[in-house]
């Protein structure tokens, strides 16, 4: 017998038990499944290791910051990054306050969120960041310093050995967070299981997806330990499998889902295997990229705690995979090439020579190169206190354009059926961070007339407070709710 369901989640990542922590409190009494192809939940971009972690929160990351023509600095992106962070912050501390969100060690961390500079250009850049986001009140502690002496005191490690006649610049947020994402996770999907009518599969893969006729949908599953097959029918389907998401969206052969195309950038990250050097910094100190690079490639010496254990990092280096996931198959990229995306993928990889290039570049660096460029950040280092790790698989986004022909996008964005029973999301940063905004656009794309009615706005505001008010443009609203979910979260302890 075919199982029928009101909502199939493809993926166990942070989106899709965010999307089922939404649905469970909107629509209690709605039946979901969610499948994930691998044998624990979170496990591939979601997971600590995997992820940023930094909370993505437009405090330090300059790549969200670009400058204009006219030299001035476009803030729009992150204002609303930023935003959507706070967005999220509210729903994790709901759900902690209702004891619904629990993990073995802390999900979410307080320690400093740094932008460093050097150079004449990047200090007058960095100065004009600051001036034009201080004004506002999410952005209000920001603090900026050219003073060496001051910097010295905020991240000595960094600092050390560094000549005290080098221009440098620094801005520094102390309300930034280190997160794990993947123990949010596995904290809401634990959540999930002990409410009525939800199913978690792992060890499932999805094969394919069909549209029936009165509009539902029927997916083929494979049950990777026995070989077995299953259907399962839904009203509704999410695609939130990562890097997977796209050859899915394929596979449902929905006409809105023509013309994207993806592109695999691996990371590579530098760890500090010396516990006494870890110890000496504590702070996220992001840079500038390197021309030609994605955004997720920002240099950054990050402190993070995984696994419940201090750790220090410094990348991410650029590596390239064909692989769409890290636990993917070499030929996801191949088989991911077809008629309606060959165009959008070739124009768009005229137009990136420079990302090419930077690709390239990366992937021949020597050992000695990767650990020169640490002591840009770290003059001090010594060679033998850093050990090369993988980090996770993103898949950047092509989109078919009129006049260009394929764009390469950043970012991520939700494509849905025009009748409103599909949604799947593609892209990359910083998406784990915007998970609860992204999964309420979910939410509008598949119930308009709900998301606008006043039962749903009201049960929404009761874990999102700030929901249908703006936190950019009511600064005292900001602060009122980041005091909130700050003691909620004891953000205001000490990262330890």
């Amino acid at each position: 017998m075919q199982k029928k369901v009101d909502f199939i989640l493809i993926g166990a990542g942070i989106m899709s038990a965010t999307l089922g922590v939404l649905i469970k409190h909107l629509m209690p009494q709605s039946k979901i499944v969610i499948y994930e192809r691998l044998n624990k939940v979170g496990a591939e971009s979601s997971d600590a290791w995997n992820n940023a972690g930094t909370g993505h929160s437009a405090f330090c990351e300059l790549n969200y910051t670009p400058l204009r023509e006219d030299g001035t600095v476009d803030i729009s992106k992150a204002l609303k990054i930023s935003e959507s962070f706070e967005i999220s912050k509210q729903l994790w501390a709901f759900l902690k306050e209702k004891g619904s969100l629990n993990s073995s060690t802390p999900f979410i961390n307080d320690i400093d969120h740094m932008s460093f500079v050097w150079g004449a250009d990047n200090i007058d850049f960095l100065k004009k960041r600051y001036e034009t986001l201080n004004p506002y009140g999410i952005f209000e502690d920001m603090i900026y310093s050219d003073s060496f002496e001051e910097i010295a005191k905020w991240i000595p490690l960094m600092m050390t050995g560094r000549n005290p006649s080098e221009k440098i610049a620094a801005t520094r947020m102390a309300i930034g967070t280190d997160v794990n994402f993947g123990a949010i996770t596995r904290g809401m999907i634990k959540y999930l299981e002990t409410c009525d009518g939800v199913e978690i599969l792992l060890g499932h893969e999805v094969e394919d997806l069909t549209q029936l006729k009165d509009g539902s949908w029927l997916v083929e599953v494979e049950k990777l330990s026995t070989d077995k097959d299953s259907e399962v029918i839904g009203k509704n389907v999410f695609i939130g499998a990562g890097g997977g998401s796209l050859i899915l969206l394929e596979k449902s052969d929905i006409p809105e889902g023509r013309g994207y195309g993806g592109f695999p950038v691996s990371g590579q990250f530098l760890k500090c295997t010396n516990p006494e050097v870890v110890k000496k910094h504590e702070a996220k100190v992001y840079g500038k990229a390197a021309t030609g690079s994605p955004p997720m490639s920002v240099p950054h010496l990050d402190t993070r705690m995984l696994d419940g254990v201090r750790s220090l990092l410094f990348g991410p280096y650029a590596a390239f995979s064909t692989k769409f996931l890290k636990n993917g198959s070499y030929f996801d990229l191949p088989l991911s090439i077809e008629m309606h995306n060959v165009w959008p993928m070739l124009s768009a990889g005229i137009k990136n020579i420079d990302l090419t290039k930077y690709l390239i570049e990366q992937v021949f660096q020597s050992e000695e190169d990767r650990f020169a460029y640490l002591q840009n950040y770290y003059p001090e280092a010594k060679f033998e206190d850093w050990e090369l790790i993988t980090a996770g698989q993103r898949v950047q986004i092509i989109k078919k354009d009129e006049e260009k022909g394929g764009v390469l996008k950043f970012g991520t964005e939700i494509v849905s059926s025009a009748d409103r029973s599909l949604a799947c999301l593609l892209g990359a940063s910083p998406g784990a961070s915007t998970s609860v905004s992204i999964m309420l656009n979910v939410l509008s794309s598949f119930f308009p007339d709900q998301m606008a009615s006043s039962e749903w706005k009201a049960n929404i505001k009761e874990m999102i407070p700030s929901y249908g008010s703006s936190l950019i443009e009511d600064g005292k609203l900001c602060k009122k709710i980041r005091d909130r979910t700050t003691a909620i979260l004891k953000l205001e302890e000490s990262f330890s």
